[in-house]
């Protein structure tokens, strides 16, 4: 009896050291799994930082575009009126030179109106020269606004793409971070259940413990009444 009780103090004793070491290692992937859905809400919350951040980059260089578009229709209306500068310009310059001719006809009479008119022409020529330097900056200007354009649309379709890019990462994150709170749910339930039965298992070995003491002492207390019966003689 003895030897029994000793081989179940010394197995509960085992159990119990065993689900000890079970509870630590549980207790040890929980928090292992709380800390990864915590790290994938911050990741998910991060991720729609940066979302936000693209998004406002996407709509700037929208608003750019709009701006490029706006530039060249205003160089396209100052190129216009250059253009009919020029043509004034021209016209004038071929009055000038009429007018010079009848004043070169008119002879004596006519020579104070040949100064006004060669005056006429040159400002004509300077009008025109002028409107020509301008119609190439504007046109420089417009070759540039049109580069930027290209350049915000291009942005745009990066940004847009950038942007769907971040959204599926998201959503993946968002999965992942639902999936391992579920997992640490789950894990926190078989830590609570091994927990439990850890508790239960100790008592079953302080009881075994108990009860084996209690059996060593029984077998004591017999052996000294063998042994004192067999120390006396009976008629």
């Amino acid at each position: 009896m003895t030897s029994s009780m000793e081989n179940l103090a010394k197995k509960a004793n085992d159990q119990a050291a065993s689900l000890e070491e079970t509870a630590a290692a549980v207790e040890e992937i929980t928090s292992i799994t709380r800390s990864n859905a915590e790290n994938a809400s911050k990741m998910a919350n991060l991720g729609k930082t940066v979302r936000s951040s693209v998004t406002i980059g996407e709509d700037l260089a929208s608003k750019t575009a709009l701006s490029m578009d706006e530039i060249n229709e205003k160089v396209t209306a100052i190129n216009e009126a250059i253009n009919v500068i020029d043509q004034i310009a021209f016209q004038t310059n071929i009055l000038s030179l009429n007018a010079a001719v009848e004043a070169a006809t008119a002879g004596e009479a006519g020579k104070g109106f040949a100064v006004v008119a060669q005056e006429v022409r040159n400002l004509a020529s300077r009008s025109a020269q002028a409107a020509k330097e301008i119609k190439a900056l504007v046109e420089d200007a417009n070759q540039k606004a049109n580069d930027g354009k290209i350049i915000s649309d291009k942005m745009k379709d990066g940004y847009k793409e950038l942007n769907t890019h971040i959204s599926e990462t998201i959503h993946i994150i968002e999965d992942v971070s639902t999936a391992s709170k579920e997992q640490m749910s789950g894990i926190e339930q078989i830590n609570h259940a091994v927990t439990m039965l850890d508790r239960v298992t100790q008592e079953n070995a302080n009881e075994a413990n108990q009860v084996k003491k209690i059996a060593n002492e029984v077998a004591t207390i017999a052996q000294e009444l063998v042994n004192d019966a067999k120390s006396k003689k009976f008629n």
